[in-house]
């Protein structure tokens, strides 16, 4: 059989295994076999591309054993309190590789087509775009710089002028590319200056939104790097993998409601903090004892988790609490928010790896319809997703986005190291609730010796 025949059945199949796989990523309880079943898809679309490019197998099967190596070291090493941030350079990983695509085949083949030219230029840009502006997320999420917005006086006007320098740029390059090296240069420190710009302004408390975003833009990067190299299986693939971007991100903003532009130029949080300074109350400490007495008379008890879990690595110890409950008698619930923590789906994340049974999650709409008749809700490091200010105070940040309601539950346990702000920088006023009581401290201690009080009853 003819071998180009043989490389466009594999490819058909790779298409069919990433189609497969990312619809069984749609439900936890077939995610990790959908992430088998997507790996399949790309080794085999790997393989067959360079086996068609003339590599042996030697070498094929070396690049696979170096990039199994380093999946499993970044699996075993990064914690999953890191897990966003490895998220921000894997996007950038795919949009630098992309940018490299492009810049190869023009270098080699600078006389290319019209077609041809104008594909490098979206794949140098959208992945020179993503590339930084996964670097500046992935330093906001690992606080390396600060999480707020850096806000300057004519910024938008600054990206405008360097989007239209880009497609300007991009039109003389496209008509004489083979006499433009210096502009195609100038299109590439563009497209990096651009992806820096356009994601500093955005706070802390919005990067959910922007690592889906991102890595909406390498799927799309990646999608022009196949129309480079006329790779049918990688134009298939990123666009795959930057539709299912678009969709998360408009389901985030949906979750925050807020439009994606004010997500992206409205600096949100830039003046947060001064907001959450004029909150007055009392808080009232507790200690574990004495919430412990709360619980075990509980009928019902919500566990709404948030970053602060995965910083104190809690999520287990969360299950194991959750577990003694429901020996107790307590129905037991774990109340997710769409953007709580800092990427999408963190939450999820963490609580799978706790084996927490993906039956006793609820999202935001449905754990609201009854929480009134909740006698505890225990808040884990979340603060801008329980906030009461979002749903009547106007002169808030985060006015309008849909929370859970805590604060209407019959009791409610915050569980912080201190009062100081979310990453959003915005003051929590459920804090001085008559029916919220502070357990401060690390989040896995506490939890720990509510545990040893449930053991030792």
């Amino acid at each position: 059989m003819n071998p180009k025949i043989i490389i466009n059945i594999i490819y058909i199949v790779s298409v069919v295994l990433f189609a497969t796989g990312l619809k069984m990523l749609s439900s936890p309880a077939s995610a990790r076999k959908g992430n088998l079943v997507s790996a399949m898809g790309m080794f085999l679309t790997v393989a067959a591309t360079l086996f068609s490019k003339g590599l042996t197998f030697q070498w094929i099967i070396t690049g696979v054993a170096a990039g199994a190596l380093l999946g499993i070291a970044a699996a075993r090493l990064v914690s999953m309190t890191a897990m966003p941030e490895m998220v921000a350079l894997l996007n950038g990983s795919g949009g630098i590789a992309s940018l490299f695509v492009g810049w190869a085949v023009y270098h080699f083949s600078p006389d290319s087509d019209t077609f041809t030219t104008t594909t490098i230029f979206l794949s140098v840009l959208i992945g020179g775009v993503t590339f930084t502006g996964s670097i500046i997320a992935w330093g906001k999420l690992s606080e390396k710089i600060s999480g707020k917005p850096f806000l300057f006086t004519g910024q938008q006007i600054v990206n405008i002028v360097i989007l239209v320098a880009l497609l300007a740029c991009g039109i003389v390059f496209a008509i004489n590319p083979a006499a433009n090296y210096p502009v195609f240069i100038a299109i590439v420190g563009l497209s990096l200056a651009l992806g820096v710009l356009v994601v500093i302004p955005i706070g802390g408390g919005d990067m959910p939104v922007v690592i889906s975003l991102l890595n909406s833009y390498s799927g799309l990067a990646a999608c022009a790097a196949g129309f480079v190299i006329q790779n049918n299986v990688l134009i298939v693939a990123g666009s795959l993998v930057g539709a299912s971007g678009i969709i998360l991100t408009k389901i985030m903003c949906k979750a925050m409601n807020r439009s994606l532009a004010n997500v992206l130029f409205s600096g949100f949080g830039s003046a947060a903090q001064k907001q959450g300074e004029g909150i007055e109350g009392d808080i009232k400490p507790i200690t574990p004892q004495d919430a412990f007495f709360i619980l075990d008379a509980a009928s019902s008890v919500i566990f709404v988790p948030g970053y602060g879990m995965a910083v104190a690595q809690a999520q287990h110890v969360v299950r194991e609490l959750g577990e003694l409950l429901e020996e107790n008698g307590a129905e037991v619930k774990y109340a997710v928010h769409p953007v709580a923590g800092r990427m999408p789906g963190h939450m999820n994340v963490l609580l799978a790896e706790a084996n927490v049974s993906y039956d006793n999650l609820v999202d935001m709409d449905e754990i609201n319809l009854g929480i009134e008749n909740v006698d505890v809700a225990v808040v884990i490091g979340a603060n801008d997703v329980v906030n009461p200010a979002a749903r009547h105070d106007e002169s808030s940040p985060i006015y309008g986005m849909p929370i859970i309601n805590v604060d209407k539950a019959k009791t409610v346990f915050v569980l912080k190291r201190s009062m100081n702000p979310g990453f959003a920088g915005v003051q929590n006023e459920l804090f001085f609730f008559d029916n919220t009581r502070m357990l401060f401290g690390d989040a896995k201690e506490s939890i720990q010796g509510l545990i040893a009080e449930f053991k030792n009853s």
